[in-house]
């Protein structure tokens, strides 16, 4: 044996897991996305799925839906993890440690718990309307609904990108804010001029992560409002799961899953595109 081929002869059991249950799927996923499946045996036709997407007006709905809690949920979960983060770096804040796993916590919850959870908080008879003197049923309310799943959303993953942000910001050098209090720079001038400008690159790391999140979004729609009302919560992971899962249809699904990840790099190399400039 070459000895060049030692490190491959290594590598050799991670490539043929790799290539059965990574590779292999993908292809043919791209393969099901131009059959008709729901026929058997599945038929060669290239245009019965991606012509359908067009006119579907249920993937519209989805897709709008989608986009509406990444427009919304995403830029202010990104500002709150933003303002936490800051907090938990502060020097006059007791039990930072506390309170670091507290606003962690979230991430680590069941779904299903957190999710049941909340459906009990916004029913009409829940502790929301309680404590708002309200009468509403969020979850059979089209805007309600969408309003339950963001605020779902936007507890469990403000944290969790929180932690990140704190990450980033115990790398700033203390020299540079030393040398701008000493030029009589405030703290907001500090943030501005300072600390929002080193955190870039995390922050930019942490949108995409949402974004692509964000496009694959299943669990809080379907366990908290299956959807519904109507299609009103339902969003792109959702129909593909419908599509594949209760329709059968696996080539329809198939062409949702390439849509979704076609958005995700759009979306990425967009953002790269704008903020991964050095500053």
């Amino acid at each position: 044996m070459k000895p060049g081929a030692t490190p491959y002869l290594f590598l050799l059991p991670y490539l043929v897991i790799f290539a059965l249950f990574w590779a292999w799927p993908i292809l043919d996923s791209l393969l099901l996305s131009f059959q008709n499946t729901r026929v058997y045996p599945p038929v060669w036709d290239p245009g019965v799925n991606w012509g359908r997407i067009l006119r579907d007006a249920a993937f519209w709905d989805a897709l709008r839906n989608t986009l509406l809690i990444l427009v919304i949920q995403v830029p202010l979960m990104l500002a709150l993890a933003t303002m936490l983060a800051l907090a938990l770096n502060s020097q006059l804040l007791r039990a930072r440690g506390f309170f670091r796993f507290a606003f962690f916590a979230p991430v680590v919850v069941g779904a299903v718990a957190y999710s049941a959870v909340f459906r009990l908080l916004f029913n009409p008879n829940g502790a929301v309307n309680a404590a708002l003197g309200l009468e509403f049923n969020w979850l059979f309310d089209p805007v309600g609904a969408m309003v339950v799943i963001i605020v779902a959303l936007t507890w469990r993953w403000t944290g969790y990108n929180a932690i990140i942000i704190l990450a980033g910001l115990q790398n700033i050098p203390k020299e540079l804010y030393e040398a701008a209090e000493i030029d009589g720079a405030s703290p907001w001038q500090q943030f501005w001029r300072i600390t929002l400008p080193s955190l870039r690159p995390v922050l930019l790391f942490c949108l995409v992560l949402s974004i692509i999140g964000t496009l694959q979004l299943f669990t809080e729609p379907w366990l908290i409002t299956n959807g519904g009302p109507g299609t009103a919560t339902t969003t792109l992971g959702v129909y593909l799961y419908r599509q594949g899962f209760q329709n059968i249809n696996f080539g329809y699904a198939s062409a949702i899953a390439y849509v979704i990840t076609l958005l995700a790099l759009v979306f990425s190399l967009i953002q790269l595109r704008m903020f991964g400039r050095e500053p």
